[in-house]
């Protein structure tokens, strides 16, 4: 039998409108909202869950986590065992969920497993997007190897995937087409490259260009012909041109883009996804937590620039997600990328960031994003207004005392 819940007697948070509306109830049928009045509602038999004139807003979206990052030093990761890795992400995976984000998106190393454990309810945590294991060329962000002699295979057992690899090397058109065929048949829902060098890979500079244009295209064909798209690892100006004049969709940190870029970016209805908070945790705690030495010298140098990126994007009409790519035991860091946002945006875009845009970036506008008749029931009950403060969305949830993902509620301090 479905059931029927009523919240009653909120704030309704709509991320399209300026300021919050007072008093709305909202009538839940199974996992999906049927009705959003500012008149009272009444259904027999419904549970009422009373908000209390608290503010309820749509479950919160992120756009780029690693679940599977159980600690900073991804090459160590990638040869623990499979089920330590897999248990140690189950409370990266319900913290997630604590502090009010209903759907994530994995930008490498979560298998369609660990989709299918949350969907069985096997594990507790955020509705999830994954990629699969991201590709790499040899030498790029993705090959955790060090320097040496000689280079060991990149997995020597080939017909193997370690739950701890957040990505796999793949050189040339045919096999980077292979690899990426391969992602999606296990389940990835879009693809993830390596297009330029980065912070925490033993043996490329930031401002490498990762893989070659006729790379690029042939894995972004792959992905338009399973309906889905590629999304990018990319720093520099040259990375973020040249992978957005190819059909990548969406740009991961762009920390060094420039104002020329990111007008082509919003020519190219490309998305930037910011991830500003990560430095701040490298920068702060990463040594002590197991970051090699290398890719904490390289933190500084994409650090300071995050904060004018976002300036950049804005000026250009970039449309931006919300995104954070925390490893470890930094995971908890996670709502603080409202903070540091906040620095630049309005509380609205921050707000916007995390909810109408992320829906648009996953094809789930109408679903996710908003409550609205037929969307699903992803919401938060938030002590305070997030559209004057983002301050009651940060910590551990300690001022979200609800969370509801699908009709279900999965948090409640009422």
């Amino acid at each position: 039998m479905t059931q029927t819940l009523i919240v009653k007697n909120a704030r309704l948070l709509d991320p399209l409108l300026p300021e919050l509306q007072d008093r709305h109830d909202l009538l839940i049928e199974g996992n999906l909202i049927r009705e959003v009045s500012d008149k009272p509602l009444a259904v027999r038999d419904a549970q009422v869950i009373d908000a209390g004139g608290r503010t309820v807003m749509p479950g919160l979206i992120d756009l780029h986590v690693h679940v599977v990052a159980t600690e900073l030093n991804l090459t160590r990761l990638a040869s623990m065992p499979q089920v330590l890795v897999t248990l140690r992400s189950l409370p990266i995976l319900r913290g997630m969920l604590r502090r009010g984000f209903t759907t994530v998106r994995d930008a490498g190393g979560a298998s369609f497993a660990f989709k299918q454990a949350v969907e069985s309810g096997l594990a507790q945590g955020p509705r999830l997007f994954v990629s699969g294991r991201a590709l790499s060329q040899t030498g790029g962000h993705g090959d955790g190897r060090g320097r040496s002699d000689y280079i060991l295979p990149d997995n020597l057992c080939p017909n193997c995937a370690r739950v701890g690899s957040l990505a796999r090397v793949a050189d040339g058109v045919e096999a980077v087409r292979k690899a990426a065929r391969e992602e999606l048949q296990m389940g990835a829902d879009q693809i993830k490259i390596m297009a330029s060098g980065g912070v925490a890979s033993p043996t490329d500079p930031v401002d490498a260009l990762g893989y070659s244009e006729d790379e690029i295209r042939a894995i972004v064909a792959e992905a338009a012909a399973r309906n889905t798209y590629v999304l990018a690892h990319a720093y520099t100006p040259a990375a973020i041109a040249r992978a957005v004049r190819l059909g990548v969709r969406t740009i991961e940190h762009g920390n060094l883009v420039d104002a020329q870029t990111a007008a082509l970016m919003a020519k190219c209805d490309a998305y930037a996804v910011p991830t500003l908070v990560t430095y701040d945790a490298l920068a702060n705690e990463g040594a002590s937590l197991g970051l090699p030495p290398d890719s904490v010298a390289k933190v500084a140098g994409v650090r300071g620039a995050g904060l004018r990126s976002l300036e950049l994007f804005k000026a250009a009409g970039v449309k931006m997600g919300f995104g954070t790519d925390l490893l470890g035991e930094s995971h908890r860091l996670q709502s603080d990328e409202f903070r540091l946002r906040a620095q630049v945006l309005s509380p609205a875009e921050v707000i916007a960031s995390a909810t109408v845009i992320g829906a648009e970036v996953l094809g789930m506008e109408g679903k996710l994003g908003r409550l609205v008749p037929g969307a699903l029931a992803d919401l938060l009950l938030v002590d305070g207004d997030p559209l004057r403060s983002v301050d009651c969305l940060l910590g551990q949830g300690e001022r979200i005392p609800l969370v509801m993902k699908g009709g279900v509620v999965e948090f409640s301090a009422l």
